[in-house]
Formats: C-alpha cells, sequence, structure tokens
C-alpha cells in the first residue's frame, strides 16, 4: 500500500472505503450504520506513507495508533476487532529544519518514537555521490523488454519470497541474545546518559524503543547473518535507531561510542 499524504487526507483513504448497511431493527423499523469496507492498510503486509509529516491530526492519530497495536477496532468495524496483516510500514518525510523550503513540521517526538529504524538521506546529487548518480541515470535509461519487464518478472518472485519471510520471521522467534550482549547494549544507553547528557529533555531514548524494539532488530540482523544467537557485531545495529532520537552531535558520535563499550573487556 503506498499513499502520498497531504493536509486533506482523510481517515477513510487510509483504511477504506465507508459503506452504509441498512438492517431491519427487532423493535420495529431499520437501523442504519456506517461501516468500513477493509482497504488499504487494514489489508497490506507493507505501506509506504510518503510526506507522512503533510498528514492531519485526525488521520495520523488513527494511523499510529495501527500501526503500534496491528489492530483496529471502531465503530466502523462493528466493534470487531481487526488483526491486520502489517509487517512493515515505512514513512518519509521531506526536511523539517528552521528556515526549510519544504514548509513541512517535524513529527511530534511520541509519534516518531513509533518508528524503530530511523535514516537520514541525501541526494545522489546534492551529496556528490556522481557514481551513485551515474548508476541511477542507468537504471532508469535501459528499455525493458517484453520478456525482463516488472510485469512478467513479479510472477515468480513472490513465492520465493513469501516463503524466505517466513523462514526468517520463524528463525527470528528462536533467535537468542545472550546475557554478554544484553549488558553490551545497556553499556552503550548508560554511556548514553552518564557520559553523553542524553535527557528526557533534549532526546527520545524509551523504554520501548531501546530495551523492547532494539532487541528484536538486533535479534533480525542475528538471523540476516545466518545465526541463531545475538553477538556483539549486532549492536552496531542501535546507529539506525538514534538518528532524530538523540542530539545530532551525539548521533555523529554514535560509532565510537558503540566502539568504546564492545573494546572494553567484560568482567
Amino acid at each position: 500500500f503506498f499513499y502520498q499524504m497531504h493536509r486533506d487526507t482523510k481517515l477513510h483513504e487510509l483504511i477504506g472505503d465507508a459503506v452504509i448497511v441498512r438492517e431491519p431493527h427487532p423493535e420495529g423499523g431499520e437501523l442504519v450504520r456506517s461501516l468500513t469496507r477493509p482497504g488499504g492498510i487494514l489489508t497490506a503486509e507493507l505501506c509506504v506513507l510518503d510526506d507522512i509529516s503533510r498528514a492531519p491530526g485526525e488521520a495520523l492519530n488513527v494511523l499510529l495508533r495501527l500501526l503500534n497495536e496491528r489492530q483496529y477496532n471502531g465503530p466502523s468495524s462493528g466493534e470487531e476487532v481487526w488483526n491486520l496483516p502489517l509487517r512493515t510500514a515505512i514513512a518519509t518525510s521531506n526536511p523539517s529544519d528552521p528556515g526549510s523550503r519544504y514548509y513541512t513540521e517535524p513529527l511530534d517526538p511520541a509519534n516518531l518514537d513509533r518508528f524503530v529504524l530511523q535514516l537520514r538521506t541525501e541526494g545522489a546529487i546534492s551529496s556528490g555521490r556522481w557514481d551513485e548518480a551515474a548508476r541511477i541515470i542507468d537504471l532508469f535509461s535501459e528499455v525493458d523488454s517484453p520478456e525482463g519487464s516488472a510485469a512478467s518478472q513479479s510472477q515468480a518472485p513472490q513465492g520465493v519470497a513469501a516463503e524466505e519471510l517466513r523462514k526468517a520471521t520463524e528463525a527470528h522467534a528462536k533467535t537468542n541474545v545472550p546475557p554478554g550482549v544484553r549488558k553490551q547494549l545497556l553499556e552503550v544507553l548508560r554511556q548514553l546518559v552518564t557520559r553523553h547528557g542524553v535527557s528526557q529533555k533534549n532526546s527520545l531514548l524509551t523504554d520501548r524503543t531501546f530495551l523492547v524494539k532494539a532487541l528484536k532488530v538486533m535479534r533480525a540482523s542475528a538471523v540476516l547473518r545466518g545465526r541463531t544467537e545475538c553477538t556483539s557485531e549486532d549492536i552496531w545495529v542501535l546507529r539506525y535507531l538514534t538518528t532524530f532520537r538523540v542530539p545530532e552531535n551525539v548521533h555523529a558520535g554514535i560509532d565510537r561510542i558503540i566502539r568504546g563499550v564492545l573494546e572494553k573487556p567484560q568482567e
């Protein structure tokens, strides 16, 4: 599911169309109700939400609750609890720094924390990555042949990708985080607070992200490397969690902070 957010985004554009249902009332007459025909994020395994910071509050509040709970239960669901098949949500936003030409407002810190992995990206041209720019030009300059078109290639890999994802999900559930790695994670967090001035006032070092979800990302890192147990190497995923959660100067030195903890002999 892909959706381009805008200031007038309506909730039904994200979760499905509203339909009117007429039912006979036990005491006579008719009962007219509004229900939702599930669609959009309610039926997707992967959703991409472009320009999420432009979404109005009404739609954004429901959307973020769906992302957090992976369930939908509202008046339009007939009071039923719908479990979402959603596996991954990706959101994008233009820069919201003071003086930015994009006229966007930053997400509320609590809402921003809903997205575990956070990356700051720059265009290939603006960052001077000319080799990458050349590859992009080559990619979009090629003419698709009928045999090599996206439509013809999308059929076979889907089953294979689904099977790989199923196996990876099962492996993730069985991946262990040993006590030594847990201590190293805790030490990185302790260093951020006691030595680098990270606090509630200037950062989003939440228990939800760094004591719960960080472990899930570390286990995923281990699975990608063919392991059934996390090692110190998986601590490096923290660099993808601190992008917008700690002061910029602290995030710039996160590799040095992690390396210092990993090189320290364990007791």
